[in-house]
């Protein structure tokens, strides 16, 4: 019996062992989806820090949510957690999942993001990146259509206010893509 058990506990953590890197993997995937796209890319190279979100699910019918996990890193180092939630009143209808990155200009944005609790007001906007062949890169408003994959992504952007936001679609429908009222919870790590 004592066997067993410790044939299920070497087991279970071998698997655990496995899992661990495709977590890691999904922030790295994330960070490289952003830096390989035309002008989040120009961002990346030069950005002092930024925070990633892998994914985001959002959703609703009429009132609406949001909430994605994410890392915050400062000029590549790894230096806490991130939390996003957001609530939405008005016209809107399905759900979608995407990825989203905000780059911090300098160190003054990146201590404003990272006091403890920040959020995007009604002025935020993000530059949804789209991709494919028929796929336009007009999508600086404060709300966006997004459509593509992550192999062939296109943007424009700039930053406001030291921040610059991308979003990068998973999936879904969704009629409304805002990111104002997006609320940001930070510990450091």
């Amino acid at each position: 019996m004592k066997k067993r058990n410790f044939l299920s506990t070497l087991g279970l953590l071998a698997l655990s062992l496995t899992a661990m890197p495709s977590w890691a993997d999904n922030y790295q995937n994330t960070i490289k989806a952003f830096a390989k796209a035309e002008e989040s890319g120009k961002i990346a190279e030069t950005a002092y820090g930024y925070a990633v979100f892998p994914t985001i699910g959002k959703g609703g019918i009429g009132i609406g949510g949001a909430y994605g996990k994410g890392r915050v890193y400062e000029q590549g180092k790894y230096i806490g957690n991130t939390s996003m939630t957001q609530v939405s009143v008005g016209f809107q209808l399905g759900g979608q999942g995407f990825s989203q990155i905000i780059y911090f200009e300098d160190a003054a944005a990146l201590k404003t993001f990272t006091k403890g609790e920040f959020e995007f007001g009604a002025e935020a906007s993000a530059v949804a990146i789209t991709a494919g062949a028929g796929a336009k890169a007009t999508t600086t408003g404060s709300s966006a259509q997004i459509s593509g994959d992550r192999s062939h992504a296109k943007s424009v952007g700039a930053y406001k206010h030291g921040m610059a936001i991308f979003t990068l679609p998973h999936g879904g429908l969704m009629y409304e893509a805002t990111i104002s009222g997006q609320k940001f919870n930070y510990k450091k790590k």
